[in-house]
């Protein structure tokens, strides 16, 4: 029997986070105003997604008071706007935790991003126009993470949010279809342990690619069209 010496070393970094795509959160605060929140513990299972974040943010507290959000995505060209947010929070005062990290009061995060407010279809929190793409959502539940540790306990969710809209720029349309994303054309920006990346060219083909996305179509596609 032959053995195979292991090439991989044991560590223990304090994230995990690996790559995923930057999320713009919009929310509205509690007189009326826009908050706009920088994020990356996403991922989508249909028309939903699961946002991960701290329960004490700002957009958190708006999400349960409004039932309602914006999710944007920015492409990589709009890195600059994305970093002026960094360090930034809509919580005033600020709390001692953000404090220690270096966080600031902003009430006005569009204009601090220099980004532009647009009205959506069906929710009050606004889109961002710069965006390539802008999904409205509306908040299914909140789902507790790390209630199994008294020290996270109440700190951190899942927050299930269901897409009611899509709006997209048309330069990321593939040709010659009406639903489709191109997905080389789409540049998403990426954030992999606390950096920002663009995405590079194709590797390689999926064989998933030969199963039709309709094949996948959620449900919660028609129940949005009576939104």
């Amino acid at each position: 029997m032959t053995t195979t010496i292991s090439t991989h070393t044991s560590i223990e970094p304090a994230i995990l986070y690996f790559g995923t795509p930057v999320v713009l959160i919009s929310t509205c605060n509690e007189d009326g105003s826009a908050n706009l929140a920088p994020m990356s513990s996403a991922f989508w299972l249909g028309w939903r997604a699961m946002l991960g974040m701290s329960r004490r943010s700002q957009t958190v507290r708006n999400m349960q008071r409004t039932g309602e959000c914006v999710l944007n995505l920015p492409s990589d060209a709009l890195v600059a706007a994305v970093d002026r947010l960094a360090l930034t929070t809509g919580v005033n005062p600020v709390p001692p935790y953000k404090q220690e990290r270096g966080y600031r009061f902003v009430p006005d995060k569009f204009g601090r991003a220099g980004l532009t407010p647009l009205a959506a279809e069906t929710v009050l929190a606004p889109r961002v126009a710069e965006c390539p793409v802008n999904l409205e959502a509306v908040v299914e539940a909140v789902h507790p993470v790390a209630e199994d540790d008294p020290e996270q306990k109440g700190g951190i969710a899942a927050v299930e949010v269901r897409i009611q809209r899509v709006h997209v720029h048309e330069d990321i349309r593939m040709d010659g279809t009406a639903n489709r994303i191109d997905p080389d054309k789409w540049r998403p920006l990426i954030m992999s342990f606390q950096k920002l990346y663009g995405l590079g060219p194709q590797v390689h083909e999926s064989t998933l690619a030969q199963i039709p996305e309709r094949a996948y179509r959620s449900p919660d596609v028609d129940r949005a069209r009576l939104t």
